[in-house]
């Protein structure tokens, strides 16, 4: 009996073995490009949430998770499918945190992603187009769209007393998405859009564009742009030439490197970008320091919730099969369940293996809607000694 026992045991623990598996996810962000300040946080973000996870030893009875980078260049869509191709193929990945920009993002999704049936959760592209777009079922964001950021933004311009603004943005789907979404809503609180014209990023000379808007007026500049690329060079041309001093700057140009390149000129400038203060926000942002790395940087807390849920949603799925867990993904997001805050996916796993249900509310208080994108929140800030302080969350 004894020897049978034993025999029993080992077929079981040769089952596991079996059963454990390496799942590779993929990482698709613009480690280059005119956002590459805010990726290294972000992708820190990722490893803490996959660390969490293999530490446990929970997730699908003890297979662990491998993170897989790849470039997307932000702007660059033949480079971003290649580098996707890459993962799905060659690295064969089971899901992909990404893309970043949305241009990229939306190549990825129709070129790459729905033929090869591979869930992307973005935790940065925010263009509206992307809420309608066809995915299959496979597309998700962290991140709030565009849509509501306009909105944001025309009350913070409002209750500011401006009536009238001069608008540029960079010229590709975020941009444009970007700038139609606070012109629209900003016009319809009674404000007036002067100008609303496109500048392409990478140039060494803004001084043109920066002509034509100063020609056009208003009571301060809104630069739907990027902070590592055109969004800077049209501030900078602007201070140069004494067209505009103070900016409005919606997500795309918030980063520390933006005041550490404009210096004091800076201050006063205002805006928003996607963040929240929810409880989970603090205890993140506490994890991270400890981390090593900047936990309130730009959407370095979605991608840390990108990332959980992905292994939420194959372990409530019993699955990393793509087909299987993307039916899962707005189930561990969203309520009715026990809460799971940032530094708990251990503890969601073990919940979800025991057939209990989650509400994922980690970082940034994820609560996925419609298609499966961020309700949001928004943190108003104004530029301060060179940094973005707080005003309040909206």
């Amino acid at each position: 009996m004894k020897k049978l026992l034993l025999a029993t045991a080992a077929c079981a623990l040769a089952a596991g073995a079996a059963w454990a598996e390496d799942i590779k996810l993929g990482v698709l962000i613009g480690f280059t490009g005119p956002i590459e300040s805010l990726t290294g946080n972000m992708a820190a973000g990722v490893d803490m949430a996959v660390k969490e996870a293999n530490d446990s030893k929970m997730l699908l009875d003890g297979s662990t998770v491998t993170v897989v980078k790849a470039d997307s260049t932000c702007v660059d869509a033949a480079a971003a499918t290649a580098a996707a191709e890459r993962l799905i193929t060659a690295d064969g990945v089971k899901g992909i945190v990404g893309g970043d920009c949305s241009g990229v993002t939306g190549a990825v999704l129709q070129n790459v992603a729905r033929p090869n049936g591979i869930v992307m959760i973005s935790p940065s592209a925010t263009s509206p187009a992307l809420t309608t777009a066809e995915d299959d079922g496979l597309f998700f964001r962290t991140a709030p769209s565009d849509a509501r950021e306009g909105e944001i933004m025309a009350d913070i311009l409002t209750e500011k007393g401006v009536k009238s603004i001069a608008m540029t943005y960079t010229n590709n789907d975020y941009g444009k998405g970007l700038s139609d979404a606070i012109a629209n809503a900003f016009i319809a609180k009674g404000g007036k859009v002067t100008i609303n014209a496109s500048h392409e990023d990478g140039k060494a000379d803004y001084s043109a564009e920066v002509a034509a808007l100063s020609s056009a007026g208003g009571d301060l500049l809104v630069v739907a742009g990027y902070l590592d690329q055109g969004g800077k060079g049209i501030i900078q041309a602007s201070l140069d030439s004494g067209a505009f001093t103070t900016f409005g700057l919606p997500g795309g140009m918030v980063g520390e490197n933006l005041p550490k390149a404009i210096g004091p000129a800076l201050d006063g400038s205002y805006g928003q970008v996607a963040q929240s203060d929810a409880p989970g926000a603090t205890t993140f942002i506490d994890m991270a320091k400890a981390g090593g790395f900047v936990g309130d940087s730009p959407y370095t807390m979605e991608s840390y919730d990108a990332a959980a849920l992905f292994m939420l949603a194959m372990q409530a799925a019993g699955s990393s099969d793509p087909a299987k867990y993307k039916e899962k993904v707005l189930e561990v997001a969203n309520g009715p369940g026990e809460k799971i805050y940032p530094g708990e996916i251990a503890k969601g796993l073990e919940l979800l293996k025991a057939g209990t249900d989650i509400d994922y509310e980690g970082a940034s208080a994820v609560e996925l809607i419609g298609p499966g994108e961020s309700a949001g929140r928004y943190r108003e800030f104004v530029v301060k000694g060179g940094v973005y302080e707080t005003v309040k969350f909206r």
